[in-house]
Order: C-alpha cells, then structure tokens, then sequence
C-alpha cells in the first residue's frame, strides 16, 4: 500500500468510526480522558494500519477497552501507591532523632505535591528505576521523563524551602539595633 493509499484509508476509518467510539469511551470513562483514550486508540492504528482487519470497527473498539483498562489499572495503582505511603506516614512514631524535623518538613512538602509529580519522583527515589527505565514505565520519552522530574524536584524543594518574610529587613535595619 502506497503512503498516500495509507493516510486516505486511515483519514476514512477516522471520518467513519470517530464519533462512535468517542461515545463508547465516553459512556465508561470521565469526559476528561475520554479523547484521550480515543486519540491513543488512532495512534495504536495509524501504527499498525497494515494489521487491520477490512472491518476495523470492531477492533478499534478491543483497542479501547484495553487502553481503558490500562489507564483505570494506572489509576488504581497510584491510588494504592498514596494510600500506602499515608499510611506509613500516619503510623510513623517520632523518634525523637536529630532528623525528626526535616522528616515532617518533607512530609508536608510531599503532600502538596501533585499526584504526577509524586508518582515521577516516588519511580526514582523509592523504585530505584533510572530515568530511561522510569520513562518506560510512563510511556513517554526519556527526555520528557526527565523534564518531569526536573520539575518535579524543583517542586519539591520549592515546598521546602520556608517562606520568604513578608518584609525582608535590609542589611542596614540588620545592623541598627547592634548599634543601640
């Protein structure tokens, strides 16, 4: 099949089938993700348009249950993932150690992360996984990954760090009062 043959079969089956699997996503999933299944679903076809059957209907259908079913076992795991770590959190007894404070301070800043944001940054520091491997787990590129970690880190530092006062005093109103 020549490219042009290609993108014309693939332009139809979008034009023919789009609006029908839009409203069967949309019937099992929030609206929010609903085109996003649906785009995933004509990626993954585009891909392998060589493999679809002449009645490709059906198969962009099995295409989107799986992929809904890929995100909602993503959803679950994350979801188990904060539950999991509130629970160490919440059941963690201070030791009186030198460290107690930054161990809250970190507490705090954590939950305030996103929940991406956590889930990048729990793949590398409690998962072990490098960021090409992380990546992967993701299903994005490792140039990505790594911006979302960046981002994630700067986040993370960003909470914290304590707040900036309101007014800062400048060197001079410093100095004043030694002088007294």
């Amino acid at each position: 099949m020549t490219a042009a043959g290609a993108e014309e079969r693939f332009r139809r089956l979008h034009r023919e089938t789009y609006a029908d699997l839009l409203r069967f996503v949309e019937r099992r999933v929030p609206a929010d993700d609903a085109e996003d299944i649906v785009s995933t679903v004509f990626l993954t076809a585009w891909r392998r348009l060589g493999e679809l059957p002449e009645d490709a209907r059906p198969w962009l259908f099995a295409i989107a249950h799986k992929t809904m079913a890929n995100r909602t076992r993503s959803w679950l795991r994350r979801r188990a993932l904060d539950v999991r770590l509130m629970s160490v959190e919440n059941t963690t007894a201070p030791d009186g150690a030198a460290g107690t404070a930054a161990r809250i301070d970190l507490e705090r800043a954590w939950r305030t992360l996103s929940v991406a944001d956590r889930e990048v940054l729990a793949l590398v520091a409690f998962d072990g996984l490098t960021s090409e491997q992380a990546a992967t787990v993701l299903n994005c590129r490792r140039s990505a990954f790594a911006m979302r970690l960046a981002r994630a880190r700067s986040r993370l530092q960003a909470a914290l760090e304590p707040a900036a006062p309101a007014h800062p005093r400048t060197v001079k109103e410093q100095q004043s009062w030694t002088k007294a």
